[in-house]
């Protein structure tokens, strides 16, 4: 029996609007969330086009010219815009009739690549018991027939297996969002025995770090402490017949262990460093559960995963923002700090779900919504973008930044 997938209405139209257009094929990403039962397509997002692909030669259309590199870079920057509980499903391809041969191949092959790219990004690792497989849909452009198949992405040998698509109308409608601001306070030492530091390398391991004290915290929903394998709407009514997006909100604290067990033995090592990397602040943190009898432990992972990716990906793109404007040599940083940029979220038409970027102090709204526009090929209002953390306070503890400080000694608990 094959899995699944309950597909939000919108996106057969969007489908077909994008199979008028094809030349002689277009690819893209299914956007959504698993689970034990089904999984829920919430969007689809075309592959945006490259310059080139313009001026390309005239001949017999061929999907050897398929550029997966592109492909599974947009991959990684839409996985950045995901909230909590929202990931890259699959991929899509539209094509004509002659290409229609060779498209399930060629989209076994983007599945692997695109999922390989993600995880290389990833501080976390997915759950034993956790949902590998992802879609392959191909639509043929002449005859608008729809296949659906999947492929098991933690077996490289996975063969293909047949899969539902159904669409359903105000699939998120009931959806449960989650929140939390957490606050950060890491610090990173750069060992004087390693010249010329790799900033960037540096604070990824600082992050693992970092992240494994998330995933041991304790999360509070709505001021409770709750086993993981209950419902999460338990206990809660629930109103038939809506159809209309309202938000079952979930306030959530986390907190972290300030200290190791009491059965635990600790010992401290003296590190000669010849500086230190410091984040601190309060990131702002969402994610958003499907409302069919979700688990405690499934809305937990969620949030819990946004956490990780949010900081995470915020020193990615500072670190490309540095080497776009600095460049890669620049190793030695000195005294200095720079912020991160905040996280903004945007609404999804019809749907509970918001989707998220990250805005530099200095980036004029209009860039935003060109890349929401070549990202998500969805237009955004200026008005729509909501900004989750407040800089406008002169108190710092209100920033999150890094900066490099030259130190002497660092102690560390090891």
């Amino acid at each position: 029996m094959g899995r699944t997938y309950l597909v939000e209405e919108g996106i057969g139209q969007y489908l077909t609007e994008l199979s008028t257009k094809v030349k002689p094929y277009v690819t893209g990403l299914l956007i959504g969330q698993c689970s034990p039962q089904r999984d829920y397509v919430i969007r689809a997002v075309r592959t945006p086009p490259k310059e080139q692909q313009q001026e390309e030669s005239v001949g017999p259309p061929k999907l050897a010219s398929l550029d997966e590199e592109w492909i599974t870079t947009h991959a990684s920057q839409v996985s950045r815009m995901l909230p909590g509980g929202l990931l890259v499903l699959g991929v899509f391809m539209i094509a004509s009739p002659e290409l229609a041969k060779d498209g399930q191949n060629a989209l076994r092959k983007l599945i692997f690549s695109v999922e390989k790219s993600l995880s290389k990004r990833r501080l976390w690792k997915p759950a034993e018991e956790e949902v590998s497989d992802r879609a392959a849909l191909q639509i043929c452009s002449a005859t608008k027939k729809v296949v659906c198949r999947t492929y098991d992405v933690q077996d490289p040998k996975s063969s293909a297996k047949p899969a539902d698509w159904k669409y359903q109308s105000a699939l998120t409608a009931s959806w449960v969002a989650l929140g939390c601001t957490v606050n950060v306070n890491i610090h990173i030492p750069l060992l004087a025995t390693s010249p010329n530091h790799d900033l960037e390398k540096n604070t990824k391991n600082g992050l693992n770090r970092w992240s494994k004290q998330i995933e041991d915290s304790v999360f509070l929903i709505n001021g409770r402490v709750k086993d993981e394998d209950t419902e999460l709407l338990e206990g809660q009514k629930k109103f038939r017949g809506n159809t209309q997006p309202s938000t079952q909100f979930s306030d959530v604290k986390v907190l972290t262990q300030l200290c190791q067990g009491t059965g635990a033995r600790s010992t401290a090592t003296v590190q000669v460093c010849s500086g230190s990397i410091n984040l601190r602040g309060a990131v702002k943190c969402r994610a958003y559960i499907h409302s069919n009898k979700p688990k405690v432990k499934e809305a937990i992972q969620a949030l819990k995963r946004d956490i990780i990716n949010t900081l995470s990906d915020r020193c990615e793109i500072l670190f490309e923002d540095l080497v776009l404007n600095e460049g890669p040599q620049k190793k030695n940083f000195g005294r200095e700090y720079h912020v991160l940029p905040q996280r903004l979220f945007v609404p999804v038409a019809g749907s509970i779900v918001m989707l998220c970027d990250y805005k530099f102090g200095d980036e004029a709204a209009g860039e935003i919504q060109e890349r929401f526009v070549e990202m998500l090929d969805q237009p955004v209002q200026a008005e729509d973008m909501h900004i989750a953390e407040d800089i406008s306070t002169a108190f710092l503890h209100e920033y999150i930044y890094i900066f490099a400080l030259l130190v002497v000694l660092i102690f560390t608990a090891t």
